[in-house]
């Protein structure tokens, strides 16, 4: 089979030949059909996951066929669709993982750093992080939703904001096109903030009620004209664009940071205690939560924009995909069989 793999962090993409993997006990084999490309596999190309082992083949947007069971396995079927997120395993004995907060557990696994993703034609992942995939979602509309769409609709639907609220999406990129769909789906008055008028006319589109252009404006005091956030989810990954956000937010609201930024969020007590105002990071879900977002995107028509690359063009997918010039979400396709 092929696989785009990284030799070493920092390393470029190479596309190598490799033994079709075979299942181990309790693992299943997936022949790979798609693989998004997300923001985060730069922990497995630049080298920024502790303890990562090279080479590697980065991957958590998996959707593929089951090829082949592992002993022990017997809630899957061969020819079965199905996909794998972030969370690519836990231990089932820590703490977290007894009450049930699989995505906190200390020895959490990650398909394209903790073992070799879907940047491949056959990939093998436990049985216990197996999602089905909906018949009406294709392979490249479901990829991105198992990282990107379960952040996004997750902390969304956790976030404490009731149908009617104003819900605001800071970004209208990779995650921020699909958070502004489902909150508008989820009954929210939908404010999207970016930069610039030339999105303005797609995030109404996607079902924002308001745009708010930060070129020409302060985000902030818009959201206050508006009776202020009662949620505001942060997508951009700017410490110092989210920081700028907390002053729009509603009494009890919340600022949920899900763009991974490089700098910090700034901001005072006071800003904090008038108004009993949080701010708190989200992290991807377990694969119950990918589930349901699935299911719902299914039956709410939520989708993501995508942009299509060969196996073999992986690097410039990614190179396309850390550059933000990808609308929105790029999205690695396989010609499957052994080579």
């Amino acid at each position: 089979m092929r696989a785009a793999q990284i030799a070493k962090a920092g390393g470029d993409f190479e596309i190598v030949e490799r033994d079709v993997p075979k299942p181990g006990a309790g693992q299943v084999r997936i022949q790979v059909q798609a693989c998004g490309v997300c923001h985060s596999d730069s922990f497995t190309k630049e080298g920024l996951w502790p303890g990562i082992q090279y080479p590697r083949v980065p991957g958590h947007e998996v959707v593929g066929i089951v090829d082949e069971l592992g002993a022990g396995v017997s809630a899957w079927k061969k020819g079965q669709r199905v996909g794998v997120g972030w969370h690519g395993g836990h231990d089932n004995t820590c703490r977290y993982c007894r009450r049930g907060d699989f995505r906190n557990c200390p020895n959490l696994q990650v398909p394209g750093i903790s073992y070799d993703g879907g940047y491949e034609q056959y990939m093998v992942a436990p049985m216990d992080v197996l999602v089905a995939i909906p018949d009406s979602l294709s392979d490249t509309e479901a990829a991105p939703l198992l990282c990107a769409g379960i952040t996004t609709f997750d902390a969304l639907r956790r976030g404490g904001a009731i149908p009617g609220d104003v819900v605001a999406v800071q970004g209208v990129g990779g995650l921020g096109h699909l958070a502004i769909q489902y909150a508008n789906k989820f009954g929210y008055k939908v404010a999207a903030i970016g930069r610039g008028s030339d999105v303005a006319a797609l995030a109404k589109k996607l079902g924002a009620s308001v745009y708010i252009d930060t070129e020409s404006t302060s985000a902030a005091e818009a959201l206050q004209k508006m009776g202020g956030a009662q949620v505001i989810l942060a997508t951009v990954p700017s410490g110092k664009a989210m920081s700028e956000l907390v002053d729009g937010l509603a009494p009890n609201g919340e600022l949920i940071a899900i763009g991974v930024a490089p700098d910090p969020i700034e901001v005072t007590p006071l800003q904090l205690i008038v108004g009993n105002k949080r701010v708190q990071g989200y992290a991807s879900g377990a694969p119950a939560d990918t589930d349901d977002t699935l299911r719902f995107s299914e039956l709410a028509g939520v989708r993501p924009m995508i942009e299509t690359f060969p196996l073999d063009k992986a690097g410039d997918a990614y190179a396309r995909m850390m550059s933000g010039q990808v609308r929105f979400r790029a999205v690695i396709t396989m010609s499957n069989g052994a080579t």
